[in-house]
């Protein structure tokens, strides 16, 4: 059985009656620690909110659902909060950096929402994660004085801070050119081989998609296709 997360018969509906509708529809499948995954389809095909679920950001209105062996659909506002702070990273299109902070203090950011004390391990970690996006020399800059391409590494950063079992990305190269977009890929890929992170990325990019190990492609609320390694068994 996946150990990382578990989906049975998971849907998301939006309003009631005849004016709701039906977001997700019965998705069923497992993801492994250690995957790198790919979610296609197109705008409104319901892969948007399918992210959202793993990232406990939204409820499933119907089914279950379980991240690292524990059912997440009925936990309280509290505890899914805290759930998300520890164990989930978030990548977006738009970085949402504080314009008024440094690269460095961005990075932080996580931990110090945990409450976690800026000691050794803190400060280390900072500094191994500004060496390995190439953003030594940017640590105290202000993040507004960056590009495009720079942000987006101080994001994947502000990710890993708090070394998360599943990193989420909604469209991160969606607002990048494609040089900075192929940048990005391939620091995805280069943080996923030496951290050993779980990746689920939403996208539209073609690059980014076949670079995936496994693509879920969701089409009008349903998945449609699933390439998953052949030792993962769907749930």
């Amino acid at each position: 059985m996946p150990d990382l997360v578990v989906a049975n018969d998971v849907a998301r509906r939006y309003g009631a009656g005849d004016a709701s509708t039906m977001a997700l529809r019965e998705a069923s499948f497992g993801i492994d620690a250690g995957e790198y995954l790919a979610i296609i389809g197109r705008s409104g095909s319901g892969k948007s909110t399918l992210l959202n679920l793993l990232g406990l950001l939204d409820r499933p209105t119907e089914g279950r659902l379980e991240l690292l062996g524990e059912r997440v659909d009925h936990l309280d506002d509290g505890r899914r909060a805290a759930m998300r702070n520890r164990h989930i990273g978030f990548i977006f299109q738009f970085h949402h950096l504080l314009p008024e902070f440094s690269v460095r203090e961005n990075i932080l950011m996580p931990a110090r929402i945990a409450g976690r004390r800026r000691d050794r391990s803190v400060d280390g970690w900072a500094d191994e994660l500004l060496e390995l996006l190439g953003l030594e020399s940017l640590a105290g800059k202000p993040a507004d004085q960056l590009s495009g391409g720079q942000k987006q590494r101080v994001a994947i950063g502000r990710a890993f801070m708090n070394r998360p079992d599943l990193v989420l990305a909604d469209e991160p190269t969606g607002n990048l050119d494609s040089e900075n977009a192929a940048a990005v890929n391939g620091l995805f890929r280069r943080v996923h081989e030496e951290t050993g992170t779980t990746f689920v990325i939403v996208t539209h990019d073609s690059g980014v998609a076949e670079s995936a190990d496994r693509v879920i492609e969701v089409r009008d609320g349903a998945i449609v296709r699933d390439t998953a390694p052949v030792h993962l068994t769907p749930v």
